[in-house]
């Protein structure tokens, strides 16, 4: 069985890329931390680290078992949570990471409802985009994810539990008036176009596809401010869903709402159910806030 402090040594290492700043992290002597090293080279059966230069760097074998150390690290800090929570959820944390316009709309309602149920647990809040922030659930370094996907997004790991929020549709925003705005993406053409974070630009790029072209992307940000005063400024146009308009609606730009775009909203959850009781306590109030 594999050596949990060896494998907090090998992480170290892998952050640090020496064995005398991995020693300075940890509090260790510069021998401990080889020891360590050659110790869990001989239970693995494997070669972990290789001289390059004045330094060392991690072998194809050390990268991976680093990799999934950070898994297992995350995995057993997230149980002594779970464990404290389970004291009456009286006390300890409850992660939540999710993107921003939820956290600009309905997640304060959410964390305002699971405050008032259970005053002692604290919830702490990341913002982050779908895939770092299932990244972060895999690795034990949050207990929630708030995430989104498209009908055309490449399916989530298995090992992931998805509760369905709602349903978000998408709408064509642009500086034209609503009165001379076309819903029919293929009027636009030949229009700048401008694109959001990675997911949503493989949307837009799907659903332009369908329409029978490829948008010529000017401007990409996942700012939904600076996407819409650039919009108004007469730049180009862009896709949004509805969260992000209720998040932030610039008052120059129109929107009409796009036939066959929605995006799915889901809280992801590691794991089947049952699950910890802080767990199900965020994923209550996160419906109830709906």
């Amino acid at each position: 069985m594999l050596d949990v402090t060896r494998l907090h040594v090998l992480l170290a290492v892998a952050r640090t890329g020496s064995l005398t700043a991995a020693a300075r992290e940890l509090h260790y002597s510069q021998p401990s931390v080889s020891h360590h090293l050659a110790k869990l080279e001989a239970e693995t059966g494997a070669k972990l680290i290789q001289r390059a230069g004045r330094g060392i760097r991690l072998t194809d074998a050390g990268r991976l078992l680093a990799g999934r150390a950070a898994e297992i690290i995350g995995r057993l800090d997230a149980t002594s949570e779970e464990l404290a929570a389970h004291v009456g959820l009286r006390t300890g944390r409850v992660r939540l990471a999710a993107f921003p316009s939820a956290l600009g709309t309905f997640i304060p309602k959410a964390a305002g409802l699971l405050a008032a149920a259970h005053p002692g647990l604290r919830l702490e809040l990341t913002e982050t985009e779908p895939p770092e922030a299932l990244r972060l659930l895999r690795a034990g370094r949050a207990d929630v994810a708030v995430m989104f996907r498209y009908d055309d997004t490449a399916p989530e790991d298995n090992g992931l539990h998805m509760i369905h929020l709602f349903d978000d549709l998408s709408y064509l925003v642009s500086s034209t008036p609503a009165g001379g705005l076309h819903s029919d993406l293929a009027e636009h053409a030949d229009s700048p176009w401008i694109a959001g974070c990675d997911r949503c630009r493989s949307h837009l790029l799907d659903i332009c596809d369908k329409a029978g072209f490829a948008p010529r992307i000017s401007f990409t940000s996942d700012d939904i401010v600076a996407v819409q005063a650039l919009v108004a400024a007469g730049l180009g146009l862009t896709l949004l869903p509805g969260l992000a308009l209720t998040a932030h609606r610039h008052p120059g730009v129109h929107v009409a709402e796009v036939p066959g775009s929605t995006r799915h909203v889901y809280a992801a959850v590691y794991g089947e159910p049952p699950h910890p009781p802080a767990t199900e306590a965020l994923v209550k109030a996160l419906r109830a806030s709906l």
